[in-house]
């Protein structure tokens, strides 16, 4: 597959998103914690997301086992990187995590908490895909939150427990069926939640103009919330401005030889240069990029 991808942060804050892809797989992370809440952890989220993006990168780069328990292996590592801290802690920082990837014939998708993922299928419809646990939650106080969190009947996140991999909403489709794969945190859905934008509009966008065209939409949005004269005069519950990271996978053509379909493999916002099918970079004695 051949990604772009785009990631923000709120005006005036560090990023607590991240985004990792590879030559056949794609996800997103957003960090949270309570804030003013003791976490029992010394390392503040963008740790926790850069080293839990990065153990997932190297899992779903090597491995092929299922993407639940790459997951776990994930959360796994990410907890032995910081073995002072106390993750017996519920408000530790914790992460969403959404992940696509590919191969010869399926796209397996796992979504783990509340960073949608949307399907373009080959006849154009979209798919909207999110784990929403957290919005039924009897109450929303810290309290609440941090009882209810990786718990059964409460909701789930990548933190410190291994188990919570195996609580998302998960599937796989045949290959062919997929033409593209749109993975965004909620700072990008809320278009969507909050604007009054489609899921389809949402994807057009993305398509045509690339993410970052997503994410100067939704602060321009942003900036207008609570504005007299604006289209959004009333204030909104939540965060003004969010972080806000949006994946754009376009799957190969199946059709096509694999010595001719190429990647590039970012982390973050870097990226690497590219590399051929077979994971080649520099010169190699495959077909040049066209």
């Amino acid at each position: 597959m051949d990604q772009l991808a785009a990631t923000r942060p709120a005006p005036g804050t560090d990023n607590d998103d991240t985004f990792v892809t590879g030559p056949r797989f794609a996800a997103v992370l957003d960090g949270c914690t309570d804030p003013g809440r003791d976490s029992g952890c010394e390392h503040d989220v963008p740790w926790l997301v850069a080293h839990l993006s990065g153990h997932l990168a190297a899992g779903l780069a090597t491995e092929g086992a299922p993407l639940t328990d790459v997951l776990a292996q994930a959360i796994e590592r990410t907890g032995a990187d910081h073995p002072d801290c106390d993750l017996s802690n519920p408000d530790s920082p914790s992460s969403t995590v959404t992940i696509v990837r590919e191969d010869d014939d399926r796209l397996e998708y796992l979504v783990l908490a509340d960073s949608p993922l949307l399907l373009e299928h080959s006849d154009g419809r979209i798919s909207h895909l999110v784990d929403d646990q957290v919005d039924h939650l009897p109450s929303y106080t810290f309290d609440a939150v941090a009882h209810w969190r990786n718990r059964p009947g409460g909701f789930w996140v990548a933190s410190t427990d291994p188990d919570a991999a195996y609580h998302g909403v998960t599937g796989a489709l045949p290959r062919d069926e997929v033409r593209r794969a749109l993975l965004v945190t909620d700072g990008v859905s809320r278009l969507v939640d909050r604007y009054d934008w489609s899921w389809d509009h949402l994807v057009t966008v993305a398509t045509t103009s690339g993410p970052a065209a997503l994410i100067d939409a939704v602060h321009s949005q942003d900036a207008l919330v609570g504005a007299p004269e604006g289209p959004w005069p009333d204030p909104m519950p939540g965060k003004r401005f969010d972080d806000a990271t949006a994946v754009l996978c376009h799957i190969a053509d199946t059709h096509l030889p694999l010595t001719t379909r190429y990647i590039r493999t970012r982390v973050g916002n870097r990226s690497s240069r590219s590399r051929c099918a077979h994971g080649c970079s520099g010169v190699c004695g495959h077909a040049p990029r066209t």
